[in-house]
């Protein structure tokens, strides 16, 4: 009797194992499947960046501050144990976009459930600017450190105080996302066609 339980479960738990990897990886199958052009892109930065001027004061110091920001709107993550994440964004330099990203990561452990978020990186050095633009992925806390900016209700961003050469935001809709890390996160350069 104990042996058929244990077949049972055994079957069970393959069952689940097979759903959720199917599950995270199918976020992945059509995230790449239904890549979006330049110009859709665009239109997801632009919609961030609007957003996060609305959302963090002091926003427009870092954008005029900055050499390069790369803005990645949208990025979403799901999980269930396994865990995924993937967002495509643009890196723009003088306003305009001059280059585009996908960010993808994948994570295990005790998770559950789902998130939309944008992620706006500033380059306030050249020379982090160049060493994102020259690598072939560029993965936060490996390639560079990256200091994320998180304020309180009523605080400004402020650019006199960070003094770091790539400096991050994360928020999402309803405002700056707290207790978060990049760490791992893997930023690749993409072709994009109009």
């Amino acid at each position: 009797m104990n042996a058929n339980v244990s077949k049972k479960s055994t079957k069970i738990q393959w069952a689940i194992w097979i759903f959720l990897l199917i599950t995270v990886f199918s976020i992945f199958l059509t995230n790449n499947l239904l890549a979006k052009t330049a110009k859709e892109v665009d239109g997801s930065v632009d919609v961030a960046i609007e957003r996060f001027y609305k959302q963090v004061k002091g926003a427009e110091e870092y954008v005029k501050a900055s050499k390069g920001m790369l803005v990645m709107p949208n990025v979403v993550k799901g999980a269930f144990i396994l865990g995924g994440e993937y967002g495509e964004g643009a890196l723009r330099i003088g306003g305009k976009s001059v280059d585009y990203y996908n960010t993808i990561s994948g994570s295990i452990g005790f998770q559950i459930g789902g998130q939309k978020k944008d992620i706006i990186l500033f380059f306030m050095t050249d020379e982090a600017l160049k060493k994102f633009r020259a690598s072939k992925g560029w993965e936060a806390g490996v390639d560079g450190n990256v200091a994320l900016i998180t304020v309180g209700g009523g605080e400004r961003a402020d650019t006199t105080t960070s003094k770091d050469p790539v400096v991050g935001f994360v928020f999402d809709a309803k405002g700056l996302i707290a207790d978060i890390s990049l760490k791992g996160a893997k930023f690749s350069k993409v072709d994009k066609k109009e």
